[in-house]
């Protein structure tokens, strides 16, 4: 009895986010039972009595972050407003939380059916519909957008990571990069020393919000057609 009401008294929901700190922290490699007990001040039995295991809860802090990214998405503007408001919320998500990229893969790979892939395409589709484009496009449309962000979004953050643990400058690092860039054989890598100056200055977010322009054109377009 004394076991229920200790795990009555320590809410799922602090579970989650004392497991999201953890994440954020050190990766999925710093969230175990253990740290997460110690974090919390109790004992392994009222964790497992919210949540079985490791897997369900990486599960739970993937849907909570989520479902807090999609809380904050608009209810007025254009479809393709609304649409880059949510791929910018979900993109800051990942970029706040960098284990979220690896989570978001591995539930749309081995549950789609679960409750974070749903949740997104539904967010996504329904915009993508009041586009005007052909039903039968809304699936491949939707898709595209999806995987879009994911990608962009987790190499964002990767690259991030990268900087953090090597104690690099995002500054430092898009010179040295532009730097071995222009030195580069002009005859074997004439486009590459063309774009360099741009890589210098270049905004993340800017650039992950003209890719999602890129293609929602690309879906009107195919519509209007």
């Amino acid at each position: 009895m004394a076991q229920r009401t200790r795990a009555d008294a320590l809410s799922r929901e602090r579970i989650v986010e004392a497991a999201v700190a953890l994440l954020d922290a050190d990766g999925e490699r710093g969230l175990t039972f253990r740290t997460l007990t110690e974090r919390l001040a109790t004992g392994p039995g009222a964790i497992y009595w919210h949540l079985a295991n490791k897997g369900e809860l990486l599960d739970a802090a993937t849907d909570s972050v989520i479902a807090d990214a999609l809380t904050a998405e608009p209810g007025v503007g254009s479809p393709q407003d609304e649409i880059r408001a949510v791929a910018l919320g979900l993109f800051e998500a990942i970029d706040r939380h960098p284990w979220l990229s690896t989570q978001l893969a591995v539930q749309l790979s081995r549950s789609p059916w679960g409750t974070v892939t749903p949740r997104i395409f539904e967010s996504i589709g329904r915009r993508v519909s009041a586009l005007g484009v052909p039903e039968a496009t809304w699936f491949t449309a939707t898709s595209a957008l999806v995987h879009y962000i994911f990608g962009a979004a987790g190499q964002n953050a990767a690259n991030a990571q990268v900087l953090r643990f090597g104690g690099t400058d995002r500054a430092e690092f898009l010179r040295a990069a532009v730097d071995a860039w222009e030195g580069l054989d002009p005859g074997e890598f004439p486009f590459l020393k063309s774009i360099a100056g741009q890589v210098r200055e270049h905004d993340d977010r800017e650039q992950f919000l003209t890719g999602i322009d890129l293609i929602l054109t690309g879906i009107t377009a195919q519509g209007r057609s």
